[in-house]
């Protein structure tokens, strides 16, 4: 698994850790990987993961067999070795491995674990999973441990954030799993269909078919957690019920796991609305993007904006502030994000 290396005996892509760093103590460390099976997807083709790794981190890694030796500053060899171990226990447990996953993993390993510079411990994965009918899903950031852990501990949470940081997706799986262990009874699954309700007067079809469309993202995130199959039974059951906003209300909804997604385009009067369907044995998560306001007036007309005000700091609600640090799509869109705030949009 050795890669065309420079002179120096490190990638010829990538310079000594000593040529750009300023460090003193420096370490060596060597890992070991008990279940072979797996160390082709660890290190990628052509070692590809372990290239990310380097000059993501600034240390060289060099692979044989079932060892990797990393080099480079104390705090950047911890890091790289918690990311390894990370990423052998995700592969052990089969979950998902890519670049993506690489990138928050790193992103993740931010204060490292230094026992082990010495010895072999090393810290195990954030003690929080969700698990469905696909997939075992685990944080891939702090920001969204923390949210995973408010998602069953908090009767009401309010995730607030930019695209691509998992509010969304992160609340359907919660909500599928506790599906399918009969903790509740129904997903009730919920979004504002537009800007203005009469805009759906011009769409073609029959009121499902109107709504469908901006509903889309909830029905992925079904997808991806739950076979299609059961995803087409328990709809037409009435056990997961996807509707927009308006059809909340005179509703009480009790042991159901009851999501509202780009809660940001609500109203003051449609969230008051929502927030109050609220019944026995029921959880309720809000999503939206305090920055993406579509309703005329913005932050100062938005129900979430609002309601986020009013109830911080109630007992039993939670919420959860995630930032561009905690995109977790392809890397540039945290860059796209972070280049539109950048400029005050």
């Amino acid at each position: 698994m050795a890669r065309k290396s420079s002179s120096t005996g490190y990638p010829a892509a990538f310079a000594h850790p000593e040529d750009h760093r300023d460090h003193s103590r420096r370490a060596r460390v060597e890992v070991e990987f008990d279940n072979q099976t797996v160390l082709g997807a660890l290190f990628g083709e052509f070692d590809a993961n372990l290239v990310l790794i380097e000059n993501r981190l600034g240390v060289y890694i060099a692979a044989r067999g079932n060892r990797a030796v990393i080099e480079g500053t104390e705090d950047d060899v911890a890091r790289t070795r918690d990311v390894l171990h990370k990423m052998h226990e995700r592969l052990l447990t089969r979950q998902e491995l890519d670049a993506g996953v690489i990138e928050s993993l790193i992103a993740m390993s931010n204060e490292p674990m230094l026992d082990g510079i010495v010895g072999s411990d090393t810290r195990d994965l954030p003690p929080i999973a969700i698990r469905t009918r696909k997939k075992t899903i685990s944080p891939r950031s702090a920001m969204q441990a923390d949210y995973m852990r408010q998602l069953v501990s908090r009767d009401m949470v309010f995730a607030l954030g930019p695209a691509g940081t998992g509010k969304t997706y992160l609340a359907v799986a919660q909500a599928v799993s506790q599906l399918i262990t009969g903790s509740v009874q129904r997903l009730i699954l919920s979004r504002p269909a537009v800007e203005a309700g009469e805009r759906l007067g011009f769409l073609p079809g029959d009121m499902k078919e109107k709504v469908d469309p901006y509903l889309r993202p909830i029905y992925d995130a079904l997808y991806d957690c739950m076979p299609p199959e059961q995803v087409e039974r328990r709809l037409a059951s009435g056990e997961i019920e996807i509707a927009p906003i308006a059809f909340m209300r005179g509703r009480t909804l009790a042991d159901s796991f009851i999501i509202l997604d780009e809660a940001q385009n609500t109203t003051r009067e449609q969230m008051k609305m929502f927030l109050t369907r609220f019944g026995q044995g029921s959880r309720m998560v809000i999503c939206g993007d305090p920055k993406q306001i579509d309703i005329p007036g913005g932050a100062t007309h938005s129900g979430l904006h609002d309601a986020v005000q009013r109830l911080d700091g109630v007992d039993g609600i939670g919420v959860t502030r995630f930032t561009v640090a905690d995109v977790v799509r392809h890397p540039i869109v945290g860059r796209i994000v972070e280049a539109y705030e950048g400029e005050g949009a």
